[in-house]
């Protein structure tokens, strides 16, 4: 079966069934899209499949342990690659510091009907379940600094349910929060091509229980790191704050696998941009530069004690510290 075009009504996918993923597939008008444990769903390489739960609407993704539901490449197993689709967007009514409270996610998604909008006032926002599911081979760049990630959150509530969440071989970031309070347990990235983990717009929610393991050969031009965390794109002091927490993570940077490592790779965490930040009970290893504060305004949240780093393990190869490049 070929999911195209908007899902308007309550959608529950069939085991047993082939999915192909062609073009943007909006679910809106408030209907949830029930994904049965084991399904596994392909996203068409020409199209750049994508799909996308909107505002109101919710993704119900309640795999298993030995029955994962699994979001991949249509290319034959050993030519998949980076990037052969777009990845999994869901965007909630949580708050979030553009001016109005609204904003528009990433990856040139939106259309008239407003459907790439994200952001609102409820923060215990409900935008459904992901649970042990494995998104494989997404993530691609519609234009410089405005890509579709592995996986996308805009403005997700803490009523969402996210964890046992993998994402392998993303063409961007790994995972990247634009608001929102969700939290999330249970984490695995894997040869993410920028990011691991990105945190943009004012998210402000927790993340427990992550795992990630970086490709030496592979790395973004724009830079590759395990962490990078903005208020916003420019530095704004504006509410709320994106003021994440990272608990229990084991980031395993490329200098951790191999003495030749490509030369994008940047730090374990680039924190900035007026952000704060917490990682806690961690270890962060095998970066080039650890810790990089970039900007005045960073740092007096490091100072003023709004961001915390402690009980946490970091050994990279340069400067453990970094506030010059």
């Amino acid at each position: 079966a070929v999911l195209e075009g908007d899902i308007t009504t309550n959608t529950t996918l069939e085991l047993g069934k082939f999915y192909l993923l062609k073009g943007n597939v909006y679910v809106k008008n408030g209907a949830t899209l029930t994904i049965p444990a084991g399904i596994t769903i392909r996203g068409d390489k020409a199209t750049k499949g994508t799909l996308i739960i909107t505002r109101g609407s919710k993704i119900e993704a309640k795999g298993e342990f030995t029955k994962p539901i699994v979001f991949t490449s249509n290319q034959d197993a050993g030519e998949r690659d980076y990037g052969d689709w777009g990845g999994l967007i869901i965007l909630g009514k949580a708050t979030m510091n553009a001016t109005g409270g609204v904003g528009t996610i990433e990856g040139g998604v939106n259309n008239s009907d407003k459907d790439g909008e994200y952001g609102g006032t409820d923060d215990a926002d409900n935008s459904g379940t992901l649970s042990y599911v494995r998104v494989e081979f997404p993530g691609i760049a519609f234009q410089p600094n405005n890509e579709i990630n592995g996986v996308t959150l805009g403005g997700v509530g803490s009523g969402t349910t996210i964890d046992h969440l993998q994402v392998s071989y993303s063409g961007d970031d790994a995972i990247e929060w634009f608001g929102g309070a969700v939290n999330c347990k249970y984490l695995v990235t894997y040869r993410t091509y920028d990011d691991d983990y990105d945190c943009d717009a004012g998210y402000h929610g927790n993340v427990q229980f992550g795992f990630t393991l970086r490709d030496p050969k592979q790395a973004d031009q724009s830079g590759s790191n395990g962490f990078e965390v903005d208020n916003d794109g420019s530095g704004s002091t504006n509410e709320p704050r994106t003021s994440p927490t990272f608990s229990n993570i084991t980031l395993i940077g490329p200098n951790a696998l191999s003495s030749s490592i490509n030369s994008n790779y940047k730090r374990a965490v680039h924190h900035r941009r007026s952000s704060k930040l917490s990682i806690l009970n961690s270890v962060l290893v095998g970066y080039p530069i650890g810790w990089r504060l970039d900007g005045a305004g960073t740092y007096t949240n490091v100072s003023d004690g709004r961001s915390e780093f402690k009980n946490n393990i970091f050994a990279c190869n340069g400067k453990t510290w970094d506030t010059t490049g």
